[in-house]
C-alpha cells in the first residue's frame, strides 16, 4: 500500500534558464551524421538544455522531455530492434500491466549497469509507439505509449551522473532534490514552457520503500511521476488533449499513479 505524505500544494518558480546551441553547429553535426534536412530543422527549432542547482552542486541534463505531436501512429508490438513486448493479458477490468522487459536494449552505453525495470498499468486499447532515432529526447526517451481515444505516455530514464556526480549507484529522488526543485528543473521540458502558475498539486508517496514525486500540471494537461533507482532518474509522463482529459481523467490519473520501479 502506498503512503501519501502531502497533497495539493501550489507554488511559483523562478524562470527556468535554457541554453540553445547554435543552428550552425547543429547543422554541421546533422550533415556529418546524415540527418535529412527536415529532421535537422526540427531538432534546431526545439533543442534545449536544463540547469538547476541542487545541494550546492549542479543538476544538468541535455534531454528534451516534451511530448511529440498527436500524429504518432499507434502500432502493435513486435520484436523490432530495441522493442520487446512487455504487456500482460487484460485483467477483469480490461487493464494490462506493462513491465520493461529485461531483454530490451538501451543502457546509455558502455560502463552503465542495466536499467532497473519499471511497470505501469493501462487500459486495453493502449499500445507501444516506436521511439524514432530522430526523437528529440534522444536515448533518454526509453518508451512511448499512446491511445487514440485517451492520450499519450512517455518514460524518461536518465543517468543520474548527468545531474550530480556524488549520487553513486543507489540514488534516491530525495538526493536529487525536493519536489519543488525537481518540477522546476524538469517540468519546463515536459510541457515546453515554464511551470510557474501551472502546478496544481504535488504528492509525495512511498511504495515498497521507494519515494515517488507526483505532479499535476495545467495547462497543458499533464501528470508527472518522478523517482530514482540504481544510477538512473525516472520520469513518467501522462498527457491528453482537452477532450481526452475531460472524458478520461480518471483513467489517466490511475495510469500516472500506477508507475513503479520494480
Amino acid at each position: 500500500m502506498g503512503t501519501t505524505f502531502f497533497t495539493s500544494c501550489s507554488f511559483s518558480w523562478r524562470h527556468h534558464q535554457q541554453i540553445i546551441p547554435s543552428r550552425t553547429k547543429i547543422a554541421a553535426d546533422a550533415r556529418e551524421s546524415g540527418l535529412i534536412e527536415g529532421e535537422m530543422e526540427k531538432i534546431c527549432g526545439v533543442w534545449k538544455r536544463r540547469t538547476v542547482l541542487v545541494s550546492g552542486g549542479s543538476l544538468i541534463s541535455s534531454a528534451v522531455l516534451g511530448f511529440p505531436g498527436e500524429g504518432f501512429a499507434v502500432v502493435k508490438q513486435g520484436f523490432l530492434a530495441g522493442r520487446v513486448p512487455g504487456l500482460s493479458e487484460p485483467d477483469e477490468q480490461g487493464w494490462r500491466t506493462y513491465r520493461r522487459p529485461d531483454e530490451k536494449s538501451g543502457g546509455h552505453g558502455v560502463g552503465w549497469s542495466p536499467i532497473i525495470p519499471y511497470a505501469f498499468s493501462v487500459p486495453q486499447d493502449w499500445e507501444e509507439v516506436p521511439v524514432s532515432i530522430a526523437d528529440l529526447g534522444g536515448t533518454e526517451i526509453d518508451l512511448r505509449f499512446a491511445s487514440p481515444k485517451e492520450g499519450r505516455i512517455s518514460v524518461i530514464v536518465a543517468p543520474v551522473l548527468r545531474f550530480s556526480d556524488n549520487l553513486g549507484d543507489h540514488a534516491e529522488i530525495e538526493l536529487i532534490g525536493p519536489p519543488e526543485k525537481v518540477i522546476s528543473a524538469f517540468g519546463p521540458e515536459v510541457i515546453g514552457e515554464n511551470v510557474e502558475g501551472k502546478v496544481l498539486s504535488i504528492n509525495v508517496a512511498k511504495h515498497s520503500g521507494r519515494t515517488y514525486y507526483q505532479y499535476e500540471l495545467e495547462p497543458p494537461h499533464v501528470l508527472i511521476t518522478a523517482t530514482a533507482a540504481g544510477n538512473r532518474f525516472y520520469l513518467f509522463n501522462v498527457t491528453g488533449n482537452g477532450l481526452q482529459w475531460k472524458r478520461h481523467y480518471k483513467d489517466l490519473k490511475r495510469i500516472a499513479e500506477s508507475f513503479r520501479v520494480v
